[in-house]
């Protein structure tokens, strides 16, 4: 065995020692159930969406969040155009968003765009009970919002959901998303809440009140800085 197979061997050893722990959460995953969640309250919600030349298909989310279950007068939504050299703002606004414009070449990034969003949001509107964090090439599940409410209920500061690729038949990279979507969600978070740990969160598809959405916004400014223009 050459020196470098030995490197390449230990490399793999110790990715598999690193996230060998996660085999513990496919039968947690199979077998234990979902603690009961309490009654739930309609809380006040706002839909956050930075949005960066999505004219093509931020109509269809504003669309699917408007025909959520959940009730209508509880539910507003937020885009900041940020950067855009397209009608992102113009179609979100035609769609029904209440829409802001960021145009800052020098802080850039989901983070500060989201803060900048939050602070608007917070000056021009009362406070909301629940932020929700959207990116705006998703579209929602018809019950989407009722289903997160329910956990929101349960007293949580922070929410996350599961997720899935829109075209996850379309190619093996789309398929490797979609399967990655459905381990992350069921095996992994899934298994965490139903042993009361915590849960990992990514940047669409999350709910927080106010006070952690500002401190994870300033968490994606953070990341934001180190690699501009990183999309979450």
């Amino acid at each position: 065995m050459t020196t470098l197979q030995i490197i390449n061997l230990a490399i793999m050893l110790a990715f598999f020692l690193c996230y060998s722990y996660q085999f513990f959460y496919i039968p947690v995953a199979w077998f234990k159930k979902d603690a009961p969640h309490r009654e739930p309250v309609m809380h006040r919600i706002a839909v956050l969406i930075a949005a960066r030349n999505e004219q093509a298909v931020i109509g269809n989310l504003i669309d699917s969040i408007r025909d959520q279950d959940y009730p209508a007068d509880k539910v507003d939504i937020f885009v900041v155009a940020d950067n855009c050299t397209d009608l992102t703002g113009s179609v979100a606004g035609a769609h029904g968003a209440n829409v802001y414009f960021r145009n800052d070449t020098t802080q850039v990034g989901k983070g500060y765009a989201l803060q900048y969003l939050l602070h608007c949001i917070e000056d021009d509107y009362a406070p909301y009970d629940a932020y929700l964090v959207l990116d705006a090439d998703n579209i929602l599940s018809p019950n989407y919002i009722t289903e997160i409410n329910k956990t929101f209920s349960d007293g949580y500061e922070i929410v996350t959901s599961y997720r899935n690729s829109k075209n996850y038949g379309d190619n093996w990279i789309s398929a490797g998303y979609a399967l990655w979507f459905l381990r992350e969600s069921r095996y992994l978070n899934g298994a965490r809440c139903r042993l009361g740990s915590s849960c990992a969160v990514s940047g669409t598809g999350l709910s927080t009140d106010f006070a952690a959405s500002s401190t994870l916004f300033k968490s994606l400014m953070c990341r934001s800085t180190r690699k501009p223009g990183l999309k979450f």
